[in-house]
């Protein structure tokens, strides 16, 4: 991971537990976890947006297509 070793990943939470506490770490995570799951759902719907987006545009091009060959 990262290339990082087991004692070095021991030694990163090790710090993290320091500086924060044991009883402000859930609670870092839990906004760290909705935080991601907003990011998820805004990329989702933006390429949602994109795809509707597209597909509306290739309708329209194919309809100028089909009335210039008429």
């Amino acid at each position: 991971m990262f290339g990082m070793g087991p004692w070095e990943i021991a030694l990163v939470f090790l710090a993290i537990l320091l500086l924060f506490g044991a009883k402000r770490l859930p609670e870092i995570a839990r906004n760290m976890g909705k935080g991601i799951r907003e990011f998820k759902s805004a990329v989702k719907d933006t390429q949602n947006e994109i795809k509707s987006a597209m597909d509306s545009s290739d309708s329209k091009d194919s309809d100028t297509n089909k009335k210039n060959h008429e």
